[in-house]
């Protein structure tokens, strides 16, 4: 039983969820996990695993450029664990006016001290000659990185679990004051409730400011070398926060296995989670585009996910008015595995009442009442 017997339940078992776990149990808190699938599945499971730093806006660089951080502390010396990877992001400029976006990132970036460097067409194809010839540069930031989510969620299950937190495999049908219900009709209880649900969340609070976003994603047989960076168009930017419409852009990534992720694509006004031979031909194409060669490898696998998407891009992080003693870790869209980990300590400090590292009134959800 779980009813009385701890001081915090998290509805959700992906990265965020398992990272508030640990995050609570860190701090002596008693917490349970309810979860009605697999751990890590979910948007975890189907993500590209990236840890990068982003700059739309300040709120979104100083989460990310946090979160980056605390995932370089937590793999610290074991890499393996966590399949992880420190193979940078190349952000690929096609001509000069993309160019100029660089030189602007690069000088966001450095004001928080983060490690970017400006890339000539040579010093760009040097370090990644499949590209298409004629582009105009790029800029490589040093300190971004890959893990594989769904053994991260595990590692830090595992951990709070060490420390006492217990699982509960059920589904959460209804969050009361201070208390969920389960499909079994059971009623448990505890001081303070975290959703952290993903495009789940909704079901139980229909009012949350989030909508689903579906992607596609596709891997290939293994290609040592093929690409040695993440590699992404500075278009992704603008594909990757629209409020509408359907898109895609260039992002392959390396995995430490050999094989080559390649992304992305968003849509809208579907939860339908099966794969779509139009979006993905259209997604492979485009990123055919900027890495020719790409054309000739075997994919493996391709499969789709739902992020959860705020109107402002941003996550919601802390008190909900719903109901009383709910508190919400949800709504990060792509960016879920890169901000986990600065999620599960702003939220932390906030229920805790300490001072955090960051300034945590950006991802309040009352911004949105």
């Amino acid at each position: 039983m779980i009813d009385g017997d701890v001081d915090a339940i998290v509805i959700g078992a992906g990265i965020v969820g398992a990272a508030c776990a640990d995050a609570l149990t860190e701090r002596g808190l008693r917490v349970a996990v309810i979860e009605h699938d697999t751990v890590g599945g979910g948007a975890s499971a189907a993500g590209m695993g990236h840890l990068v730093v982003m700059d739309d806006n300040l709120p979104e660089l100083a989460l990310t450029s946090y979160s980056v951080s605390l995932w370089r502390d937590l793999v610290g010396d074991r890499p393996q664990r966590h399949e992880y990877s420190d193979c940078g992001t190349i952000w690929v400029a096609a001509d000069e006016e993309e160019l100029a976006v660089a030189r602007t990132k690069a000088h966001t970036l450095s004001t928080f001290n983060l490690d970017c460097t400006m890339l000539s067409p040579a010093e760009l194809y040097a370090r990644e000659p499949q590209l298409r010839p004629g582009l105009a540069g790029g800029l490589l930031v040093a300190g971004d990185g890959l893990v594989y989510a769904p053994k991260s969620t595990r590692l830090l299950l595992d951990r709070a679990m060490r420390r006492g937190a217990v699982t509960r495999r059920a589904r959460v049908t209804a969050i009361e004051d201070h208390a969920v219900v389960l499909d079994d009709g059971a009623r448990c209880e505890a001081q303070h409730i975290v959703l952290a649900a993903g495009t789940g969340s909704r079901a139980l609070l229909p009012e949350l400011p989030v909508q689903p976003k579906k992607g596609h994603l596709a891997i290939t047989d293994r290609y040592p070398g093929f690409v040695r960076h993440q590699l992404v168009e500075l278009g992704y930017i603008k594909s990757a926060h629209a409020a509408s419409g359907d898109s895609v852009a260039f992002n392959l990534q390396p995995r430490p296995t050999g094989q080559i992720l390649i992304g992305s694509s968003r849509q809208f006004d579907t939860v339908d989670p099966a794969v779509e031979p139009a979006m993905l031909a259209r997604m492979l194409r485009h990123a055919a585009t900027l890495t020719p060669a790409l054309a000739d490898l075997h994919v493996l696998r391709c499969w789709t996910g739902l992020r959860a998407a705020t109107p402002d891009g941003l996550p919601l992080i802390g008190p909900s008015s719903a109901r009383r003693g709910l508190w919400l870790a949800t709504g990060h869209e792509g960016l879920g595995i890169t901000t986990a980990l600065a999620t599960a300590q702003l939220l932390a400090a906030q229920m805790q009442g300490e001072s955090s590292r960051i300034p945590y009134h950006p991802y309040l959800p009352h911004r949105f009442q």
